[in-house]
C-alpha cells in the first residue's frame, strides 16, 4: 500500500475518493487548497468548504492540511482571466486552476512531500495499454470531467488517481450516507469560485480594468445598435446586446476589443467549417485524423477531423467557438489531446 495525499474541496466527490483509498488500506493525508480571498459566495473552495473537508477527515480519523496557493492562483488564474477579456477572448479559468495549481504546483508538492500519488474526486478514468496512460470518460456521462483535464499527458496521469471515475454520481451519493459522510447530500459546485452571484461577472471585472461601450455592426458593416461593455461579449451571445428592435435572432460572431466593434449575424452566420487552434497538448504523440471534439464542459463530441497542422475541420459546420476555449479531442471516449481556439475559425 502507498502513501496518497487527497485534494479535499469539500464535496461529495473528494470526500468519498479519501474513503475509497482508505478503504483499500492506503494511508491517507487530507488536503485543501487556500486559493481565492476575496468575497465568495458560490464554487469550491469557500470558509465553509475547508470546514467540510476538515470535518470529513476527523470522521475518516485521517490527518487534514491546508495549503494556501493564493499567490498563485492569482498569478495563474485570475490575472490571465482579466487580461483574456481585456483582450476580447473568452477563458476558462477552471481549466488554468488545474492546469497551473491543482496539477502543476500541487502536484509537485505532493511528490516532494514523499507521497506516491495525488488523488482528487474528479469523475474521468484512467486506461492503460502498453505502458501508455490515456485519460478516458467518467462513467457518468452526466458528470464527465475529462474536457476540463485534457491537458494531462501519460506522464501525468503516472502519478494520479481517480477513484470515483467509475461510479455514477447516486452510487457517490449512496456511498456517503452509507459511511456517514456530512457531505453526502452537499450540492455540486458549478460557478467560478471568485466570482460572486451577487456582483457578478461584470463588478469584478470592472474593478480590475477599464470597460468600453462597443458598436454592434451586421456582417456587412453597417451599425445595428451598441453593447455596454465589449470586454464583456464573447462569440455565440445573443442576451445583452442592444439590436434596436432589430427583427430576428442576432448573435456575437465577431469581437473586436480594438476598434470597441462587435459583429453580429444570423444563427446561419454564426456557424463556420472548422476551428483554428493554437497551444495544443497531446496524450502522447500529435493526433490526425478522426475524433470526436467537444467544445464545453458539458457539450457533446462531434465529429471531426484534425489535420498534419492540428487544424480542426468539422464533419458538417457548427458553431463558431469563442476564442480562448478549450476544444478536446477523443477517440471513443479517450482523450487523446486538446487545444485552445484562436480567434479567427478555419
Amino acid at each position: 500500500m502507498s502513501r496518497v495525499l487527497v485534494a479535499m474541496s469539500g464535496g461529495v466527490d473528494s470526500s468519498v475518493a479519501a474513503a475509497l483509498c482508505q478503504r483499500e488500506g492506503h494511508e491517507v493525508v487530507g488536503v485543501t487548497l487556500k486559493l481565492w480571498g476575496g468575497p465568495q459566495d458560490q464554487g469550491c473552495c469557500a470558509v465553509s468548504d475547508v470546514d467540510d473537508a476538515r470535518r470529513v477527515c476527523q470522521q475518516l480519523g485521517i490527518d487534514h492540511f491546508v495549503f494556501n496557493y493564493a499567490a498563485e492562483f492569482e498569478r495563474d488564474v485570475v490575472e490571465p482571466y482579466v487580461d483574456a477579456h481585456r483582450s476580447g477572448v473568452t477563458p476558462n479559468p477552471c481549466i488554468a486552476c488545474n492546469r497551473h495549481v491543482k496539477f502543476d504546483v500541487l502536484a509537485d508538492r505532493t511528490r516532494r512531500l514523499g507521497f506516491e500519488r495525488l488523488v482528487t474526486g474528479h469523475h474521468v478514468r484512467v486506461v492503460e495499454r502498453d505502458g501508455s496512460r490515456r485519460l478516458r470518460r467518467g462513467a457518468d456521462d452526466a458528470k464527465d470531467q475529462s474536457y476540463v483535464l485534457y491537458m494531462l499527458s501519460s506522464a501525468d496521469l503516472a502519478d494520479l488517481w481517480f477513484p470515483v471515475g467509475d461510479y455514477r454520481k447516486d452510487e457517490l451519493r449512496m456511498l456517503a450516507a452509507e459511511l456517514g459522510l456530512r457531505t453526502a447530500d452537499k450540492p455540486d459546485s458549478q460557478d467560478v469560485c471568485f466570482i460572486t452571484a451577487a456582483s457578478g461577472r461584470s463588478r469584478f471585472l470592472a474593478e480590475r480594468m477599464e470597460l468600453h461601450p462597443a458598436d454592434l455592426v451586421d456582417t456587412a458593416g453597417r451599425p445595428v445598435g451598441t453593447a455596454p461593455a465589449v470586454e464583456l461579449v464573447t462569440v455565440g451571445q445573443r442576451k445583452g446586446l442592444d439590436l434596436g428592435g432589430a427583427p430576428g435572432r442576432r448573435y456575437a460572431i465577431d469581437v473586436d476589443v480594438a476598434d470597441r466593434r462587435v459583429i453580429v449575424g444570423t444563427a446561419g452566420e454564426l456557424t463556420a467549417a472548422g476551428v483554428a487552434l493554437v497551444d495544443h497538448r497531446w496524450a502522447e504523440a500529435p493526433y490526425t485524423g478522426a475524433v470526436g471534439a467537444q467544445t464545453s464542459a458539458h457539450g457533446q463530441a462531434l465529429p471531426a477531423r484534425l489535420d498534419t497542422d492540428g487544424q480542426l475541420h468539422w464533419e458538417t459546420p457548427q458553431r463558431r467557438v469563442a476564442a480562448g476555449q478549450a476544444v478536446v479531442f477523443y477517440a471513443n471516449d479517450e482523450v487523446v489531446g486538446g487545444a485552445t481556439a484562436a480567434r479567427q475559425p478555419v
